[in-house]
């Protein structure tokens, strides 16, 4: 009998339409032949499971559904869900509760990797490299002259728990870093402030794979605008080379920080991390434990690269989570 698969996608925030394409494309790779597939599309008025050609809310208590007297539940989910509650630790908490296994990062670890600040403070200890940094609250005073002096000139303000660029402004002048943590607090009540940092841009993936940790290939990132905002991701204004023009050096030490990145975190099925090199060395930004898999997604080009082909790669997440599941049921 096939395994029953949930596809969750959607969510709560500003990233829901993203992830809403990142689950059409899980749903495409994903071998019918193998899996029952159902998508489990979730907003802000609930969560929904698309049975054929019905809309069936879900008992987020059992992650599970009742169509025509009959109860449907699943033996694992895909989690493509960008934002909360895919990225936040909430959907990975209610699966538990459920005892249903599911792809990617713990509940634990998905909290940490969600908020970068704590990421960044997590990761400080253990050798990685990474700007000056500063957090704001939402209801805090801050002194404009005090911040500009401790991070500079130009800086990044950043929603401290958002991901797709949103909430992300890079300020040139002081004057522009109160407008600038404004449009940050339209996504969360916590700010991120970190110094600019002037080199190579580079994303990069590390999955695992048949059992093994495997660091994907990097992309160097090359913004036709001022940084590699929304639109630089998503609407093509930007210039991504796969593999990254590094030098040998540059790449051992990249290669060896995504590797310390990911197993330092915990992190698990896959994921993909920021860096900027000053000189060598790969100055950490940011881990997205749940990485955009549209068709202009990095992670997809890095995984083709190596000729991992997206359906191999998620089917083997999800015999992964369910061959490494520690529930009772």
């Amino acid at each position: 009998m096939k395994k029953r698969i949930a596809v969750v996608m959607g969510g709560t925030t500003s990233e829901h339409d993203i992830s809403l394409k990142s689950g059409a494309v899980v749903l495409k790779h994903l071998p019918n032949e193998i899996f029952d597939i159902t998508a489990v599309i979730v907003s802000k008025s609930g969560w929904i499971a698309q049975h054929n050609t019905h809309e069936i809310p879900i008992d987020i208590n059992t992650f599970s559904y009742i169509f025509d007297g009959k109860t449907y539940s699943f033996d694992a989910v895909f989690n493509a869900v960008h934002g909360a509650p895919g990225e936040n630790g909430e959907l990975q908490k209610a699966l538990e509760n459920a005892n249903i296994p599911y792809t990617g990062c713990t509940a634990e670890v998905s909290r940490l990797t969600y908020n970068k600040h704590q990421t960044l403070a997590f990761l400080a200890p253990h050798g990685i490299a990474m700007a000056t940094n500063q957090l704001l609250h939402k209801d805090a005073d801050w002194d404009i002259n005090e911040l500009v002096e401790k991070i500079g000139l130009p800086c990044f303000v950043k929603a401290n728990k958002a991901g797709s660029s949103y909430g992300v402004v890079k300020v040139h002048k002081a004057n522009e870093m109160k407008d600038a943590i404004r449009t940050a607090l339209l996504e969360d009540d916590q700010v991120l402030i970190e110094c600019f940092l002037s080199g190579t841009e580079v994303s990069i993936g590390v999955i695992e794979y048949h059992g093994e940790v495997v660091v994907l290939p990097p992309t160097e990132i090359i913004a036709n605008g001022d940084f590699f905002d929304y639109q630089a991701k998503y609407e093509g204004n930007s210039q991504e080379i796969t593999p990254a023009r590094l030098s040998e050096v540059q790449l051992k030490n990249l290669n060896a920080a995504a590797k310390k990145v990911f197993t330092t975190l915990g992190a698990k099925g896959f994921s993909r991390s920021d860096f900027i090199f000053k000189g060598d060395v790969p100055y950490f930004l940011e881990l997205n434990s749940i990485p955009g898999l549209t068709e202009e997604s990095l992670l997809p080009q890095q995984a083709r690269h190596v000729g991992i082909k997206l359906g191999d790669l998620f089917t083997d997440m999800i015999y992964s989570c369910l061959k490494n599941n520690t529930f009772d049921a």
